[in-house]
């Protein structure tokens, strides 16, 4: 209850709530499509974007750091869409190479920035420094992409499992494409501040591959995804108070730890359950 009567707490949770539940949410869109690692390449292409932020203005900030995350991951992630365009190059490999060379860039950076131990912050998140700026740039990126999702939800999944009959349906697939990295990329760039960019892809994957083995309902795996999420970073950020660690990978460690409880246990797709069998 002390906890809770803290101004630096009660924004931490409500961060933890806001972004927990709209990465949560998304989190179905990245286990649907199976595409986990793009996420995994995405959440490291924002130290380049912060590092060439830096590099233009002279100082870390969090504008800085948010606006430079925000191109890098969107230049990256939506040309390999665009590389991905002439069917002779796969998207993962495209993806690989942009990314890998992005990341290069970002770590060539890094010797001539005065700021590498205020880096650290914004590599593995601090959500105990959120101020109210920081809960409306999330309030505004969880509402953007849980309106768009939800009414572009019909769209967005025929073009991810049939793109052929989307286009003769009239969807435009590509569009679709390039939205759906857009919204994946907002909602990394909003765990940036919570979990930082190494450990953000825990928020855009933990959550949905949990509901996923409990559940086989697609309206389930959003929603209770959301939900997992949200709770789990609430969690988080009360257990580290505890604990006495910092609370962006006690929030991955908790999701994670759902995630093999759900496999272990699962009353349908969990390991004792397959044994039984």
């Amino acid at each position: 209850m002390d906890l809770l009567s803290n101004p630096f707490y009660q924004r931490a949770l409500a961060a933890a709530l806001l972004i927990g539940f709209a990465n949560g949410f998304f989190s179905g869109f990245v286990v649907l499509r199976r595409n986990a690692l793009s996420v995994s390449a995405l959440s490291h292409t924002m130290l380049p974007g912060i590092a060439l932020g830096i590099l233009m203005t002279g100082v870390l900030t969090q504008a800085s750091a948010f606006v430079g995350a925000l191109f890098a991951a969107l230049m990256v992630g939506l040309g390999s869409v665009a590389v991905a365009r002439g069917n002779r190059i796969a998207q993962g490999t495209a993806l690989a190479v942009i990314y890998t060379t992005a990341f290069a860039a970002g770590v060539a950076l890094l010797p001539r920035l005065d700021t590498r131990q205020e880096l650290e912050h914004w590599l593995f998140g601090d959500i105990m420094a959120v101020g109210n700026s920081d809960l409306w740039i999330a309030f505004a990126i969880g509402s953007v992409t849980l309106i768009v999702a939800n009414l572009l939800m019909r769209p967005l999944l025929l073009t991810m499992f049939e793109p052929n009959v989307a286009a003769a349906q009239g969807v435009p697939v590509r569009s679709m494409q390039y939205l759906l990295f857009t919204l994946l990329v907002l909602s990394l760039v909003a765990s940036l501040q919570a979990v930082g960019c190494v450990l953000s892809v825990g928020m855009l994957v933990a959550p949905a591959a949990t509901v996923s083995l409990l559940t086989d309902r697609t309206h389930a795996l959003f929603w209770g995804g959301g939900a997992l999420g949200a709770a789990g970073a609430a969690a988080g950020v009360l257990l580290s108070a505890t604990l006495g660690l910092a609370p962006g990978p006690v929030i991955v460690m908790l999701l994670g730890i759902c995630f093999l409880a759900a496999w272990i246990f699962s009353p349908r797709y969990g390991v004792i359950a397959r044994r039984m069998k």
